[in-house]
């Protein structure tokens, strides 16, 4: 039993550490990008291809500049913290579907999606931004990968782990469609862990400032997404998502820090 838990620490030391941007968290990270992207970038096509894209130019071009614009600072932060390379393999693509679900997502590698549905509570480009630098956090952490990382050890132990590693079998393909339960009308993706969550909500905020985007339209927007949906939440232990009252005071304590990166003018990045 020592020797097997010996063996599983010795893999997880040498191949599964990596550290969160901004954050500087450590997180357990197994499973290589190069395994998980391509899996993404089929998901994802499989759910544009089963769902109805929105025509409506205004909106879109909407979502398409924000994306561009979080995406393009994010990638100039990374350069120049010598962290250009975590994002080898990223192929962002910003789309909106037609539907009233009040959501959005991004995959592995910068794929996003937007719901018509959520922009009345976006009310305008700020308000997306607080919603794409929220979820662009995700893939930006490599959440997914470290809750499929979770996963690996969980159901796999020892020399078994290692091949998984080495050999790219069906199990890493198996991880990942759990991870990621991707729903044809909702893109519904698995709820993250809170730990998570509240990570995102802070680098969300990082991102959107970085991108030129008011940091303090943050709470605003949670606001108006707590009346829309009349306030009904589970209760917060119950769930991995915070309240949206948590949720809004974590962002106002977080601000002054995202502030420091804020300039009108998009793109440009501080520190």
């Amino acid at each position: 039993m020592k020797k097997h838990f010996s063996l599983i620490l010795t893999i997880v030391l040498l191949f599964g550490c990596t550290t969160v941007p901004i954050t500087g968290r450590k997180q357990l990270s197994i499973i290589p990008n190069n395994q998980i992207l391509p899996l993404s970038y089929t998901s994802y096509q499989d759910v544009l291809k089963e769902s109805k894209l929105s025509t409506d130019t205004e909106k879109v071009l909407m979502i398409k500049k924000v994306g561009s614009r979080i995406q393009n600072s994010v990638e100039q932060f990374m350069a120049k913290h010598d962290m250009a390379d975590q994002l080898e393999g990223y192929d962002w693509e910003f789309n909106l579907i037609e539907d009233n679900v009040l959501n959005a997502w991004c995959m592995p590698g910068g794929k996003v999606a937007f719901y018509t549905g959520i922009l009345p509570v976006c009310q305008d480009e700020a308000g997306v931004a607080v919603v794409m630098g929220h979820e662009v956090a995700h893939a930006i952490a490599n959440h997914g990968r470290e809750r499929m990382s979770q996963g690996l050890i969980q159901q796999m132990g020892g020399m078994a782990l290692a091949i998984a590693i080495q050999d790219k079998p069906e199990e890493t393909q198996a991880l990942y469609y759990t991870a990621y339960a991707i729903g044809s009308t909702y893109g519904a993706i698995l709820p993250y862990s809170r730990l998570h969550e509240s990570e995102s909500d802070k680098l969300g905020l990082i991102f959107m400032a970085m991108a030129g985007y008011d940091p303090t339209e943050a709470p605003k927007f949670w606001e108006r997404m707590a009346a829309a949906t009349g306030g009904q939440e589970p209760p917060e232990w119950l769930s991995t998502h915070p309240s949206h009252s948590s949720r809004i005071e974590d962002l106002k304590a977080y601000i002054p820090k995202a502030m420091k990166y804020y300039q009108p003018t998009a793109g440009t990045i501080k520190r």
